[in-house]
């Protein structure tokens, strides 16, 4: 960057109410979105407000650079990525501004995320019918840019379809309203001598030659192809009153909507409702063969009245084998199918549903090769539906440098030319000897179809370009539309001239030059697009540095292909309302650099070219990942099963050897150490813990938050109670024997949970066994003291696997250092076959419990038949690693116990995060999102449970509710 841009951004800075950003680790984490594409930006901006806004579009004509709008940053051909100024929207104009219910539309800024304004909008029994795979976190300026469709198309059209009028910023910095006009109203815009003025009169001057419309009418996809996104939407003008006898008004908001932002930078989105489809709904998932027979099936399906006609092929289906949270979505799946089309039918009346349903399955039986047509129901469509829809992301599992390429992913054809265009499609793929992707929506024409290539290799680059060039062709053979719902954006733009026409391209050519004459709203799409062939996210043929770690990333074959599995999807933006867990620390900044993809994308960034020795050795890594709380949502959450929490505690341990082990740092990590050096002088350590002068006057020498209480120690360690009872509780005829891992956590600060725990198993008839093994390590792994936690894994996995077996298992009460043996030590132990194989016999004790009910051990007989209310709360690394409902399930034995989970999300604490005294109030706010409030709101007779200490913790420190185990419930409950 010049001297002079620097100081003019400098300027810059001071003038608007945002925020601006021009450092390395924003413009790095900026320089991607889902594409495959990177171009490191001038700068970063957060405006605040229209005001802000113009600036920066003054600023832009000033210094001749390009404005990049962005909301989400999931897009999939290149819409976000560029050298001007990224202008992100998501963090501040997120506000829904009015809503008209009898006219069923809604205000909206950009910024806002489609699921959350169907959330607001259905107790008005209304909703925004386009629907994409990226709902939870994608946002509705993306979706007008993109021209958004989704599952939902065939029943409820296309974004551009719902755009009643924008409010729009042009290049001059005035503000626009664009809405159904009448052909007198344009005629007199068009005499205006103002920007807007002019693009009425050039769109008039070049619509009204019945040449171009004859063009446009020869040259566009056919009429019946309502997935139609390549280009400018000139038919959609040309088909109105101001041009035709046709009665529609015309609305520059069609023009707008799959424009991406090159033509004006949006404000605010008037959206036309549709009222909430009927209630009661099944999904029957016909299988089939073969993706021929699957596209065959498509036209005699679509004679039925169907909400979702969506495919998912075998390759999508054998990503789901791999996915922990997806894995159990496939109930439904029957032998080894080459496709499946899931059918949703809808009706007020479920009479009429189980008609629709024999209809459609008849057809299913007569007229196509479906082998299987299970019905789902309920909660198992939603099932099946989250399947669908981590389709995208999950393509990024794939192990290697090959992947799934988004380049002739959003081709669309008429339904009557689907089978025939995809038989030649396939025959295509063979010449290029490709096995490529099938999903996506069978029911509109669109087929999402990749390519798996290694755009590493120049080769495949050029393989890239010659079949994304093929498949044009193909398309246009079939008058289809090259860009459906993704948009043309780097990877398509260049094929415009190919699919609509020269003449219709000048035509563009020209629109985009009365709304933008400077050419500063995204340079470089639809119009004059950089090469799709350059600006990839990774240079082609170059030798990629080796990363040496002492964390085993050999599962994704290294560290940098550890990183590379994140492909910008972005599931890690998803709202609390979203549920889930992943990315707590995001949720509560709206920062990009606080995501999963952020850290991802900075850290492959600084991984892949510093010039560093220690490539670690960035402060700009050190920032990305300060928020980190290692909770562990991404390795489940995440469709690529990105795990931040590992790569952050590989950063720590080796930026830590450069920069050294702070003292604050040293005493989390040996935190268990010095609790046990503390407990022979008990008294003197709580009297210090407690008392509020030598308490802070500790926090304040240590950087410990002023308002964070500290733990007390128990009264006895769980150790020393062991060694003095543990004999006289034996039961005679013991079910089973189990071993129990004494925790750092529960040995010195929780023992009473430990013995109620001891109480529990033995009263029900299993006799518990303990040896001397080491901590979990769990704190110096949070704290990148990996080679200690190294040798802890090591001790710890040479000792158990000796002692157990499959009928003698090893259960762990605190989640976070049992599930070490379950998720680091596989990659802290030097024999991964042999840690891998311990892993399978641990299991939190709650799983236990589950299990041994389940099998019929325990008994609900065995148990009160008073009357209690419990809420959980589930450990962040018991919902990435195991399951909260096996705590429901033992909490919910007892016949008159009622108990709920908390759709909490992560408490905030972890672990020493939510002590340290630069952390406290975000660790707070986190606590804020859901947890603390629902706690709160709960009457003093229910009981809370959170298996987690840090929890616990959290939860008191945030309400002054005392929260108790789970088993210290359950104990209680046991006759």
């Amino acid at each position: 960057m010049s001297i002079v841009i620097h100081t003019y951004l400098e300027e810059l800075e001071k003038v608007i109410e945002g925020e601006l950003y021009w450092d390395d680790l924003h413009l790095k984490i900026y320089a991607t979105d889902a594409s495959v594409y990177r171009k490191i930006p001038i700068a970063v901006a957060f405006p605040k407000n229209k005001k802000d806004l113009q600036k920066l579009i003054r600023f832009a004509v000033k210094q001749n650079i390009g404005l990049i709008p962005r909301t989400a940053g999931t897009s999939l051909a290149g819409q976000c990525v560029g050298e001007g100024m990224v202008v992100d929207v998501s963090k501040y104009w997120t506000q829904i501004i009015g809503l008209n219910v009898k006219n069923k539309t809604v205000r909206v800024q950009p910024g806002v995320i489609r699921d959350d304004l169907n959330r607001y909008l259905e107790p008005y029994g209304l909703f925004f019918g386009p629907n994409t795979s990226t709902s939870n976190r994608c946002m509705i300026g993306g979706m007008v840019g993109n021209n958004s469709s989704g599952t939902t198309s065939i029943q409820y059209g296309v974004t551009r379809d719902k755009v009643k009028a924008m409010e729009a910023m042009l290049s001059d910095g005035s503000t626009v309203t664009f809405k159904d006009i009448t052909k007198e109203d344009l005629l007199q815009k068009a005499k205006d001598v103002s920007l807007e003025g002019n693009i009425y009169k050039t769109l008039f001057t070049k619509l009204s030659s019945p040449k171009i419309r004859e063009e446009i009418d020869k040259n566009f996809p056919k009429p019946e192809i309502h997935r139609r996104n390549t280009g400018y939407a000139l038919d959609s003008l040309v088909n109105t009153e101001v041009f035709t006898d046709n009665q529609t008004s015309l609305n520059l908001c069609n023009l707008l909507s799959g424009s991406e932002g090159t033509l004006a930078f949006t404000t605010e989105i008037t959206l036309q409702l549709d009222n909430l489809p009927p209630k009661e709904a099944y999904m029957v998932a016909a299988h089939f063969h073969t993706i021929q027979e699957c596209m065959q099936a498509v036209v005699p399906i679509m004679q039925h009245t169907l909400f979702t006609c969506e495919m998912m092929d075998k390759v999508i289906l054998d990503c789901t084998k791999n996915n922990s949270e997806h894995l159990q979505n496939r109930f439904f799946v029957a032998g080894d199918p080459k496709a499946i089309l899931l059918l949703e039918i809808r009706s007020d009346s479920i009479a009429d549903l189980e008609t629709q349903l024999v209809q459609l399955i008849k057809t299913l039986e007569e007229n196509t090769n479906s082998y299987a047509q299970p019905v789902l129901k309920g909660d198992q469509i939603r099932s099946a539906f989250e399947l669908r829809k981590a389709g995208l992301g999950l393509l990024g599992n794939m192990i290697g440098d090959k992947k799934a390429v988004a380049c002739i992913e959003d081709t669309a054809v008429a339904l009557s030319d689907l089978a025939e265009y995809i038989e030649e499609f396939s025959t295509l793929m063979i010449k290029y000897d490709q096995e490529a992707v099938y999903y996506a929506h069978a029911g509109a024409g669109e087929i999402h179809l990749r390519p798996i290539l290694n755009l590493k290799k120049e080769e495949e680059v050029v393989l890239f370009k010659k079949i994304t060039t093929d498949v044009a062709h193909l398309v246009k053979k079939y008058q289809g539309a090259m860009s459906g719902e993704h948009g043309d954006g780097i990877v398509r733009s260049g094929f415009i001239p190919l699919m609509l026409g020269e003449k219709n391209y000048e035509v563009m050519r020209a629109i985009k030059t009365a709304f933008d004459p400077q050419n500063i709203f995204n340079p470089g799409k639809i119009i004059d697009p950089l090469p799709m062939d350059q600006n990839l996210r990774y240079q082609p043929d170059r030798i990629e540095p080796e990363v040496h770690t002492l964390l085993n990333f050999s599962d994704s074959l290294g560290l940098l292909r550890a990183i590379e599995k994140c492909n910008g999807s972005g599931d890690c933006r998803k709202s609390i309302e979203a549920g889930g867990t992943m990315c707590p620390s995001y949720r509560a900044t709206k920062n990009e650099k606080d995501t999963t993809r952020g850290r991802a994308n900075v850290l492959r960034e600084f991984l892949t070219n510093s010039e560093q020795q220690n490539k670690f050795n960035h402060t700009e890594l050190k920032e990305a990942f300060d928020l980190c709380i290692s909770c562990k949502g991404c390795s489940s959450e995440c469709p690529s099963n990105v795990d931040i929490a590992a790569m952050k505690a590989e950063f720590e341990y080796q930026y830590q050897k450069e920069n050294g082990v702070s003292l604050r740092t040293k005493l989390f990590a040996y935190n268990h150490n010095l609790n046990t050096t503390g407990r022979k002088v008990k008294g003197i350590t709580n009297f210090v813990f407690k008392n509020s002068f030598t308490s802070n006057l500790l926090k304040k020498s240590l950087g410990i938050a002023e308002k964070r209480s500290l733990p007390e120690l128990s009264s006895v360690s769980l150790r020393s109670w062991c060694a003095k009872n543990l004999e006289k509780l034996r039961p005679i005829n013991p079910l089973q024997t189990v071993y129990l891992f004494i925790d750092e956590f529960t040995d010195q600060l929780d023992s009473e949970i430990g013995i109620d725990t001891i109480i529990v198993l033995t009263k029900l008839g299993y006799k518990v066994k303990i040896t001397n093994h080491a901590e979990s390590g769990r704190a110096f792994i949070s704290k990148g003291l990996l080679e200690q936690a190294k040798k802890l894994a090591i001790k710890n996995v040479d000792i158990f696997s000796e002692l157990l077996s499959e009928e003698i298992p090893l259960l762990g009460i605190e989640p976070s250092a049992i599930l070490t043996f379950r998720d680091e030590y596989l990659r802290l132990y030097p024999d991964v076959k042999k840690a891998t194989s311990l892993a399978k016999k641990v299991f939190l004790l709650d799983e236990f419990l589950k299990t041994e009910i389940e099998k019929g051990n325990i008994t609900a007989s065995q148990c009160t038949t008073a009357i209690k209310r419990i809420e959980i709360h589930g450990h962040c690394h018991q919902k990435a690693l195991s399951t909260v409902h096996a705590t429901f399930s033992y909490l919910n034995l007892p016949t008159n116990y009622e108990v709920t989970i908390i759709p909490s999300g992560c408490c905030g604490m972890a672990g020493s995060f939510g002590y340290e005294k630069e952390h406290y109030d975000i660790s707070m706010e986190i606590g804020e999102q859901t947890l603390f409030p629902t706690i709160r709101k709960a009457s003093e007779e229910i009981n809370i449970a959170a298996p987690g200490t840090s929890c616990r913790h959290q939860i008191y420190d945030g309400t002054g509710r005392k929260a108790l185990h789970p088993i210290s419930i359950f104990k209680e409950a046991l006759l």
